[in-house]
């Protein structure tokens, strides 16, 4: 809708509401809070019409009015709920309950299906139907999505997201009437790096993500709004979790940065993030070996490296870390003397989504590229080439060194490690300090334009493992330089007063949907 336009005055179940010209009565409900039941409606898509399930009665009007299509005129009186409306939407739903299957104890979709809920909604207990239920199969779209036709209601919105935003219109309605169904005109699968969104779109069980298929049921999943970490560009998220493991990620909508769609690879990545074998204690070396301890000692280990050292520290950081726990790795630096940091990227092949050009799987296969550079670390294509010849301070933070010699550290000062996953290269630090992957905790990321995003913590960490920017910030203040910070708002606060990028920023201010930073220019193509 477009904020500007001439103002119109419509009345709503006895509610007046101002629309601006050109808005829906689907959408003015809305604004009054008044929920129009709906199949083939999505905010992101058009509207075709084609479910009849928003018919509304308009007084003057001859018969009830699809109101997803439908403007609102000056003036006009809408009842959503009157006894003709109410009739409509029965027959709609009666006519779609005729083939469709009584899956619900087996379907994906229970508990988050429109028809479970209208059905109900409109006392769709029995069918006046005595023929048999006609039986379509199942059948698969593309190499991870499962198509169940008796579940389809035809509502063309997997159809509409592959013909008007992925812009290939591979889907087609085939056959018409009660024998439709969904499918490729050459009954092959295809592949789409934005595939999954038609799921997402689905308002039933017909499409499901094989991977996902019997296995936790929706209202069993914990929804947490995150940010994707699979690239640069930030994809709002809702992490679905269950027993303390990410099950599914779906797109939460965000205008600025992916509207309601993600990629397949973002979802992909995020399914049981933080696997795996984890440093659950921090370790200090004593007498050759390392030794597990508790934080007390680590910390106090830590306050007495970042005494003033003349050789000073170097560090090799990760774009995957939050801005809050590079902030702190940047002080910790500075306190014994920072001699510069590096960072490094991987990078896979890009794709975008014509249909929304702002969206792309982005060639940088890190979610916080942007606020390293700000923060004053330097990307490189050989990190460990980088800081050859440092004898002083090194600080590891989230990079697993994988393709560091075996004698690597040998020249350091103090080797000081702090990640998720134990490696080679780890193995010979001097202190080591478990550190939380972005599920586990609060904090900020800023994507490839500059926005900077928060994301929630959606799991418990392993053991004794914290963010950074917590134990970090402990070592920091024992020493009398600054404060402990015991939330990501409070660490995202203090970045914002030291670096003038952020400036006018604040965690409070970020909300669920970000804001840009001053300056968003990347460095990206100067690699070196």
């Amino acid at each position: 809708m477009n904020e500007t336009s001439p103002v119109l005055n419509v009345t709503i179940d006895g509610i007046q509401v101002s629309v601006p010209k050109g808005a829906t009565i689907l959408e003015a409900a809305e604004r009054v809070g008044v929920v129009i039941p709906r199949y083939c409606y999505h905010p992101g898509l058009s509207a075709p019409a084609v479910c009849r399930m928003c018919l509304v009665e308009v007084d003057g009007a001859p018969k009830p009015l699809p109101s997803c299509v439908q403007q609102v005129q000056d003036g006009m009186v809408v009842h959503t709920a009157s006894a003709e409306a109410r009739k409509a939407r029965r027959a709609a739903v009666e006519f779609l309950l005729v083939n469709h299957p009584l899956d619900c104890p087996i379907c994906d979709a229970a508990g988050q299906c429109e028809l479970q809920d209208y059905a109900f909604e409109t006392g769709q207990l029995r069918t006046r139907n005595i023929e048999p239920k006609a039986v379509l199969g199942r059948d698969k779209l593309t190499p991870d999505i499962l198509y169940f036709a008796d579940r389809c209601v035809l509502c063309t919105r997997c159809v509409r997201f592959m013909d008007e935003i992925a812009q290939e219109p591979v889907l087609q309605v085939i056959q018409r009437g009660h024998k439709g169904y969904i499918d490729t005109m050459t009954d092959e699968l295809f592949e789409h790096p934005f595939s999954m969104n038609i799921v997402d779109v689905c308002p039933v069980g017909a499409l499901v993500n094989e991977d996902f298929l019997f296995k936790p049921r929706a209202w069993d999943l914990d929804q947490t709004p995150s940010i994707c970490p699979g690239c640069s560009q930030g994809c709002n998220v809702l992490l679905g979790t269950k027993e303390n493991r990410v099950l599914r990620a779906k797109p939460r909508p965000n205008n600025e940065v992916n509207s309601y769609w993600m990629c397949d690879h973002g979802r992909q990545a995020l399914v049981n993030w933080g696997a795996g074998d984890r440093i659950e204690v921090p370790m200090i070396r004593e007498s050759g070996r390392l030794a597990p301890t508790d934080w007390p000692q680590a910390l106090a280990a830590l306050s007495r490296t970042l005494e003033a050292r003349p050789a000073g520290a170097r560090a090799i950081v990760s774009a995957g870390a939050s801005n809050e726990s590079l902030y702190i790795a940047r002080k910790l630096a500075d306190k014994v003397g920072f001699k510069g940091g590096v960072f490094r990227v991987e990078t896979g092949p890009e794709a975008g989504l014509p249909g929304f050009p702002k969206l792309r799987l982005r060639a940088e296969r890190a979610p916080n590229v942007r606020g390293a550079e700000l923060l004053g670390f330097r990307r490189s294509a050989d990190v460990l080439e980088a800081i050859r010849g440092h004898k002083g301070v090194l600080i590891v933070l989230e990079d697993a060194l994988i393709d560091a010699p075996e004698d690597f550290g040998v020249e350091l000062e103090m080797f000081i490690y702090v990640g998720t996953h134990m490696s080679p290269a780890a193995r010979r630090a001097d202190i080591i300090l478990p550190s939380t992957t972005f599920a586990e905790a609060e904090g900020s990321f800023t994507n490839v334009e500059g926005r900077v995003q928060r994301f929630a913590q959606a799991l418990h960490p392993p053991g004794l493992a914290r963010p950074l920017w917590l134990t970090g910030s402990t070592a920091l203040a024992g020493l009398g330089a600054g404060a402990v910070y015991r939330t990501a708002a409070a660490a995202f606060d203090a970045l914002v007063g030291e670096f003038g990028e952020f400036q006018g920023l604040s965690y409070a201010k970020l909300g669920l949907g970000g804001a840009s930073v001053a300056e968003a220019e990347s460095s990206a193509a100067n690699v070196s």
